[in-house]
């Protein structure tokens, strides 16, 4: 059974940088595409950042994130990193990573999230 445990929320101020770790546990780490996603009070789920199974590959889908966010993943560590800078009060979230089997096109696996509150 996969499990995905994140930290690194916090409160902070405009402008500030935070980095969000994903720990992977109970399979091949090198099989899963992992994804950050967030989620604010009243709004629906978004995916904000992905990264391939072997890193060579990302994407960002959310607009206003790109330039600031950077997404990577240390293999030999089962990790999976969102580096967050120029935070803005809309980034405040809560930020979930999440699994997907090479195989499916699914996230199948989800952690339970941590907060992150960017304050103006």
């Amino acid at each position: 059974q996969v499990q995905l445990v994140e930290s690194g929320g916090g409160l902070v101020q405009a402008g500030d940088s935070l980095r969000l770790s994903c720990v992977f546990w109970g399979r091949t780490f090198s099989n899963y595409v992992i994804g950050w996603f967030r989620q604010a009070p009243g709004k629906e789920r978004e995916l904000v950042a992905a990264i391939t199974s072997g890193g060579g590959g990302t994407i960002y889908d959310v607009d206003s994130v790109k330039g600031r966010f950077t997404i990577s993943r240390d293999n030999a560590k089962n990790t999976v990193y969102l580096e967050m800078n120029s935070l803005k009060p809309e980034d405040t979230a809560n930020y979930y990573c999440a699994a997907q089997h090479i195989s499916t096109s699914t996230y199948d696996y989800w952690g339970q999230g941590t907060q992150v509150t960017v304050s103006s």
